[in-house]
C-alpha cells in the first residue's frame, strides 16, 4: 500500500489549436477532478520543440498562452489548482536527467508514439522526441502525483512512468520514494474521431480543418463542420450492435453523449431510427451551446497576454514549492552533495 496522497498531473503541448476531442478527451474530466483530489496543469511547452517544424519563438508564445487560455475558459480555477508552463519549473528537467540514467535503451525503443513520429527517418529524429516518454515521466514524479488523466494513446508512456518511478526506488532502496501513478481514463468522449473519417483520431495536425471543432470556431463554424460531417446512408442504430460497421454514427453519438452528459445508450434510444439530417441539427445546437462560451472566454483572455503571463507565473511558483523538495531529496538519494 502507498501512502502517497492523491494527486492529479496532466498538460497539453502548445502546438496548434486544441479542439473537441480535447475538450472532451481531457479538459472536460480535468474540471470535474479539480473538485476531487489535488491538481495541477501543465502547459508542456518543452515537449512542443520536440515538433520538428515548431522552431518559431513567437508562435511558441502564442500557443502557449491559447491553451493556458482554454485550461481556464474550460473552467479550470487557477486559485485552486496551478495552471503553469513547464519550462518555469526547473525541477522537470533536472529530474528528467536523472531519469535518463534510470531508464533503458531497450524501454524506450518499444514506445509506439516514437516509431509513428519519427516514421522512415529515424536516424534524423531528435533526440528529444525519444526521451520525450522520460520527460513525460519527470513532469508526473515531480509532483508525485498519484492520477494522471491520459488517452489510450498515452497510456504505455504513463506505463514507461511506473517501470521508471519502480526501477529508482529498487536502485537506491528507497522503498515507495515514488508513486507508481495510475491512469484515469473516463467518459465517451475519451477518443473522439475525425469527422470526416470515424476510424482516425480527431487531431490537431490534420490536413483538413473540417475534420475537427477548434475550440477557437465560432457558433457557425461548429454548427457547419457537424452538418457537413460524414456519415452513411442509414437511419441512426437502435442498438449498439448496429456500431459494427459503421464507425462514423458511433463517434457522432458518442459525442453527443459526451457533450450531454448522458449515456450513450439513452442517447441512442432517443434517437434511434431518425435520420442523420435531424439528429445533426440537434447535435450542432448542443455542441455550439457548449463550446461558444469557451471560445468567446477564451478570446476574451487571449487579449490579454500579460494577465495570462501572470497567471502562469502565479501557478509555476506554487508547483515549484512542491517539485522543488522533491528533487532536493533525489539529488540527496542518488548521492548528490549540497
Amino acid at each position: 500500500m502507498t501512502n502517497h496522497p492523491q494527486r492529479v498531473l496532466s498538460g497539453m503541448q502548445p502546438t496548434n489549436t486544441l479542439h473537441l476531442g480535447n475538450y472532451l478527451g481531457a479538459l472536460k474530466n480535468w474540471v470535474r477532478m479539480q473538485d476531487e483530489m489535488d491538481c495541477l496543469y501543465c502547459v508542456v511547452d518543452m515537449h512542443a520543440l520536440t515538433d520538428a517544424g515548431y522552431a518559431k519563438p513567437d508562435e511558441v508564445r502564442r500557443a502557449i498562452h491559447e491553451v493556458a487560455a482554454a485550461y481556464i475558459a474550460a473552467g479550470i480555477d487557477p486559485k485552486k489548482s496551478p495552471i503553469f508552463n513547464q519550462s518555469r519549473v526547473p525541477a522537470h528537467a533536472e529530474l528528467a536527467w536523472i531519469f535518463n540514467c534510470v531508464a533503458r535503451l531497450g524501454w524506450l525503443d518499444r514506445m509506439t508514439q516514437f516509431k509513428e513520429k519519427s516514421g522512415k527517418h529515424k536516424e534524423r529524429a531528435s533526440v528529444g522526441l525519444y526521451t520525450y516518454p522520460v520527460l513525460m515521466a519527470a513532469d508526473i514524479l515531480v509532483y508525485k502525483a498519484t492520477h494522471v488523466p491520459v488517452g489510450e494513446d498515452q497510456k504505455q508512456h504513463l506505463e514507461l512512468a511506473r517501470d521508471i518511478a519502480q526501477k529508482f526506488n529498487n536502485d537506491y532502496a528507497a522503498p515507495d520514494y515514488f508513486p507508481l501513478p495510475e491512469p484515469v481514463i473516463t467518459g465517451p468522449g475519451t477518443r473522439v474521431m475525425s469527422l470526416r473519417d470515424g476510424l482516425k483520431k480527431m487531431s490537431k495536425s490534420d490536413e483538413s480543418d473540417n475534420s475537427r471543432i477548434n475550440l477557437t470556431d465560432d457558433a457557425d463554424t461548429i454548427a457547419q463542420k457537424i452538418r457537413k460531417a460524414k456519415t452513411d446512408p442509414l437511419p441512426l442504430p437502435t442498438n449498439e450492435n448496429e456500431f459494427k460497421g459503421r464507425p462514423e454514427a458511433e463517434n457522432l453519438l458518442n459525442i453527443y453523449a459526451a457533450l450531454a452528459d448522458e449515456p450513450v445508450k439513452d442517447v441512442m434510444a432517443r434517437f434511434a431510427g431518425q435520420q442523420f439530417s435531424v439528429f445533426k441539427g440537434t447535435l450542432a445546437d448542443l455542441a455550439v451551446a457548449k463550446l461558444s462560451p469557451i471560445t468567446t472566454e477564451m478570446r476574451r483572455l487571449m487579449a490579454d497576454p500579460a494577465e495570462i503571463d501572470r497567471l502562469l507565473a502565479e501557478g509555476a511558483e506554487k508547483a515549484a514549492a512542491i517539485a522543488e523538495p522533491i528533487v532536493k531529496d533525489v539529488k540527496r538519494i542518488v548521492g548528490f552533495a549540497g
